[in-house]
């Protein structure tokens, strides 16, 4: 088994180009991660932190301007290892004419499973979802924590060794967020690397190893839950959070 990292970012820096002003300016400057195998790691940050771009770039959907990111050893967007990866995107798209038990076996068939073994995965991943009522039910008319769920259901669909996820709370009500955050506890269970961005704190707390804070492009922090909080309590996350953005010149509101 291999021992290098899952993720691994060395001086990321991403530009872009405002089609309005037509300058280019900096998203991501100089960014060092390095996720174990294993590990569940919470990017937080203030929106246009950049978050999502970083989560990008891990994927290959995009290109960095500079540096490089290595997933499971090889370049981002090598075509052996996005076969070993999940994604659910934080306004995921899905055909609505499909139910939710159809959706994941074409999913599957994506991926070359046969008949049967598309038929076993979509029935257990829809019972890990709990989206078994609903299976049959055209996805149109399923509920924002509904799509979540089938969401979550195709991350896992090819047994994949990491898991990305974009704000995969947003939107649920306080059920579906405890609910995925169970969800996300079993992958844990499974030895499953997780790699999600969230402004959630709570369920950031809950689940994950480590964090990272993002501002601006550039990394103010990675430190391990159990060096910020030794009771386990989100309110020691969100002043360390909060102490971070200080120090790096953000005013707290009135």
């Amino acid at each position: 088994m291999s021992h290098a990292p899952a993720i691994e970012t060395t001086s990321l820096t991403k530009e872009l180009e405002s089609q309005f002003l037509r300058k280019r300016f900096r998203v991501l400057d100089g960014v060092n991660i390095c996720v174990n195998q294993g590990e569940t790691y919470g990017l937080l940050g203030l929106n246009g932190a950049g978050k999502t771009t970083t989560l990008k770039l891990m994927l290959g959907l995009m290109r960095p301007t500079a540096g490089k990111v290595t997933i499971l050893g090889a370049p981002a967007g090598t075509k052996s290892v996005l076969a070993r990866l999940g994604f659910l995107p934080e306004n995921p798209y899905f055909y609505s004419h499909l139910t939710g038990r159809e959706c994941l076996d074409f999913i599957g068939s994506l991926f070359g499973m046969d008949a049967r073994k598309r038929k076993e995965k979509t029935s257990k991943l829809l019972d890990l979802v709990q989206m078994n009522e609903s299976a049959d039910v055209a996805m149109r008319k399923y509920s924002k924590g509904m799509l979540q769920r089938i969401g979550i259901a195709q991350t896992l669909i090819n047994e994949p060794d990491i898991v990305f996820l974009d704000e995969p709370m947003s939107g649920l009500d306080i059920i579906g967020r405890r609910d995925m955050r169970d969800i996300l506890k079993k992958m844990k269970a499974e030895g499953r690397t997780i790699f999600f961005n969230s402004h959630l704190l709570p369920d950031v707390n809950e689940v994950c190893d480590r964090v990272g804070i993002l501002h601006k492009g550039r990394m103010l922090s990675q430190t391990a839950l159990k060096d910020i909080s030794v009771t386990g309590e989100y309110k020691d996350l969100e002043n360390f959070f909060l102490a971070e953005l200080q120090a790096a010149g953000v005013a707290r509101a009135n």
